[in-house]
């Protein structure tokens, strides 16, 4: 192994904010629907949309299952997230979440 770090995708904290604002989710929410909030905590998540820490393995695995976003867009500088994901605003998002929770 060598000394010199890993480079990390410059725009990677940016999209994972996109991607869970974009859903509606609250950071303790996109922990919850990863099924991650036993072992990390919004601060985790705040840190790595921040870009102030690397997000480990299973953080970017959640955010691709919950999104539906394959996880080499996420982690690729050179490729955006999907405009049809990008599409819907947030508040339509949220809203629509509402009501699906209010008929179940």
């Amino acid at each position: 192994m060598g000394k010199k770090p890993r480079s990390k995708p410059r725009r990677l904290g940016k999209k994972l904010r996109q991607i869970r604002e974009t859903l509606g989710l609250s950071q303790n929410e996109m922990l919850r629907r990863a099924g991650l909030d036993k072992k990390y905590g919004r601060n985790n998540l705040s840190n790595y949309e921040l870009d102030k820490r690397e997000p480990p393995y299973p953080i970017l695995l959640g955010y691709s299952h919950v999104s539906g976003i394959p996880i080499n867009v996420i982690l690729d500088d050179k490729l955006a997230l999907p405009q049809e994901f990008l599409r819907t605003p947030n508040s339509d998002r949220a809203t629509a979440k509402k009501r699906s929770q209010k008929r179940h």
